[in-house]
């Protein structure tokens, strides 16, 4: 019995200072809104723009602001997508209303993310001529990095059941889901995009997917040696964040829990920029039927990018797990 009464305190002491580390995580990223953070660098007329987004209605949340704003004063502006967010099962359920979707019904799903993630395009006035989806699977991104790259070991979506890019819309159909395709796709944006200013995931953002896409461009940028011209944005940057939940748009982003430490610029969104953002998010239905208020969490007075793609001593961009074991909803399904 007394080992049994020392495994149940000792588990309620773990319990509370687990408690303690999310609290004072919490507060340093909310203390972090009220900080001066440095400016980004105003956008120009001259400027190319890159969005790499890991799935559709990430292009949205994290650089929603930002597009509008580049567009206002005349950038181009071109997005990517790594997937078609295709492996999302609460949106597949929702759809079917079926606990266990058929593989079609993913595949329809990624047929309507796509359309939705082109009116998201149109409401920020993206060329249309702009938008590259590359087609790989959803939850499947970091491991075609690593243990997936070669063509000899093609990733198969357990979603989907496709090993190859399906969709005829993708820039290159049939590719087979492995690293070296993904990266040879990745790099063919670039070159055609030839951007001046990259917007990518970091990897210390806790989605595997966004982690993998983030890696992908810090390491096609290292090649190019371009490292100057990308910055890094969170959406999963911990759980409860963005805080307080919901569409607050007088209130100043707050550094995401997982983001400390990292070198953060702010960009300042007037209203247009606000409800243009909005509008976009809003275009997104099929995600935001099942979590529209956190996805409108992320409408605030700015937007946060960081020169730095993780903070010291990060494991994130190693082969070894750097997500939360209790990731929070949206984490585990897609988003």
């Amino acid at each position: 019995m007394r080992g049994v009464a020392a495994r149940i305190r000792m588990q309620g002491i773990a319990g509370s200072l687990c408690l303690l580390a999310v609290f004072l995580a919490v507060h340093c990223a909310a203390a972090g809104a009220g900080e001066d953070l440095p400016r980004l660098r105003p956008i120009l007329p001259s400027d190319s723009v890159l969005i790499v987004s890991p799935h559709p209605d990430d292009e949205s949340l994290c650089c929603g602001g930002l597009i509008q704003s580049a567009r206002h004063v005349g950038a181009h502006v071109a997005v990517v997508w790594v997937t078609y967010g295709d492996g999302f099962r609460w949106s597949a359920m929702v759809a079917e209303h079926k606990l266990r979707p058929r593989a079609g019904a993913y595949r329809d799903l990624a047929v309507r993310r796509g359309a939705e993630a082109r009116a998201a395009a149109a409401v920020l006035k993206i060329d249309p001529g702009s938008l590259y989806f590359l087609g790989y699977p959803d939850r499947g991104v970091l491991a075609l990095l690593l243990d997936h790259y070669y063509p000899e070991t093609p990733w198969r979506s357990k979603f989907t059941g496709a090993n190859s890019v399906v969709y005829e819309d993708a820039m290159d159909t049939g590719a087979e889901y492995d690293g070296e395709d993904l990266e040879r796709d990745f790099r063919s944006v670039l070159d055609g995009v030839k951007p001046t200013l990259v917007l990518a995931p970091s990897p210390q953002d806790a989605h595997p997917d966004h982690r993998g896409a983030g890696i992908l461009a810090w390491r096609a940028m290292s090649a190019r040696k371009e490292l100057d011209k990308i910055h890094f944005w969170i959406v999963h940057g911990g759980r409860g964040w963005p805080t307080p939940r919901g569409y607050r748009p007088e209130l100043s982003q707050t550094i995401a829990p997982r983001g400390l430490g990292m070198r953060w610029e702010q960009f300042p969104l007037d209203a247009a920029a606000r409800a243009a953002k909005l509008q976009a998010i809003r275009a997104h239905r099929s995600q935001t039927e099942v979590m529209g208020r956190v996805m409108e969490s992320h409408v605030r007075s700015d937007e946060l990018y960081s020169r730095s793609p993780l903070p010291p001593r990060s494991v994130c961009a190693l082969p070894e797990p750097c997500e939360f074991e209790d990731e929070p909803l949206m984490e585990e399904s897609g988003f």
